[in-house]
């Protein structure tokens, strides 16, 4: 896969030198390129931003640098290729697992991470008519600039392709992961030794027995997830539950609704 960063702190993007994507560039499996977008501006100053038509606060880059850098990275391609444009901003759609798992499947992906209130408009546009474009956003909230999500998406997908992981199993249960888990929370994880200040492992994990220790892992991700992730489990069709995470659920105060969904079972109180 190649990926490309055009960014005006290339030194930002460093740690993805790091780990198991300096380790995926290392052998071939990832061949990222960051370019500095000042490259491609014209006046003694670097300028990339201007003020915005109609007033307001903050900075708009510029839609000269941006779509000059993203012609000459794209032409850089062998032409066989089309980029992904993938544009980091709060007001994108949401990236999860799924979307992870989509881009890593794609032999290209062009990343563009804006600063101060975001890219010219036009660009977005021109860049969309000519090319898929994903304007993608890592949580509901601001920072600075568009590079740590784009360090985010670049370990979420880069793990994902093949041989990146030493165990190609590895992200099979990970939380949100597509089957596996099916869209929950990975449980609880332990390691050597079995006693750490007092505190022991499960006795399932000892057991060897491999059935106990998969419904063991299983109740556990559900009871995660209902605490930390309720998101996940209400309106959820039961038939992608069996008797034991039903079980479990109701357990944990969830009901069938007269909808045929999960719902929270109303409390004594809320009766």
């Amino acid at each position: 896969m190649r990926l490309d960063v055009v960014t005006i702190f290339p030194e930002y993007l460093e740690p993805l030198n790091l780990s198991l994507v300096g380790k995926a560039r290392a052998r071939g499996q990832l061949d990222v390129r960051v370019h500095d977008l000042r490259e491609w501006t014209h006046d003694r100053h670097n300028t990339v931003d201007d003020t915005p038509y109609g007033g307001g606060p903050g900075m708009v880059m510029k839609p000269e640098p941006w779509g000059e850098a993203l012609d000459a990275v794209i032409a850089s391609g062998d032409g066989e290729e089309r980029p992904v444009v993938v544009v980091p901003t709060p007001g994108g759609e949401p990236f999860t697992q799924e979307m992870a798992v989509r881009l890593a499947e794609r032999p290209w992906l062009v990343f563009t991470p804006a600063r101060y209130e975001g890219i010219d408009r036009r660009v977005v546009e021109e860049y969309a008519r000519e090319y898929e474009l994903l304007e993608v956003s890592i949580g509901d909230y601001v920072l600075a600039g568009g590079e740590a999500p784009v360090l985010v998406m670049t370990e979420a997908i880069a793990r994902l392709l093949p041989g990146v992981l030493g165990n190609a199993e590895s992200h099979r249960d990970d939380s949100f992961a597509p089957g596996g888990m099916a869209g929950l929370l990975e449980g609880p994880v332990y390691t050597k030794p079995p006693v750490w200040r007092g505190r022991s492992i499960p006795e399932v994990l000892l057991s060897g027995h491999h059935g106990r220790i998969a419904r063991w892992r299983r109740d556990e991700a559900l009871r995660r997830t209902a605490r930390n992730r309720p998101d996940l489990i209400a309106g959820r069709d039961p038939a992608a539950f069996d008797r034991d995470d039903r079980r479990i659920l109701a357990e944990l105060g969830w009901e069938v609704t007269a909808e045929g969904r999960f719902g929270r079972a109303p409390t004594a109180v809320e009766e």
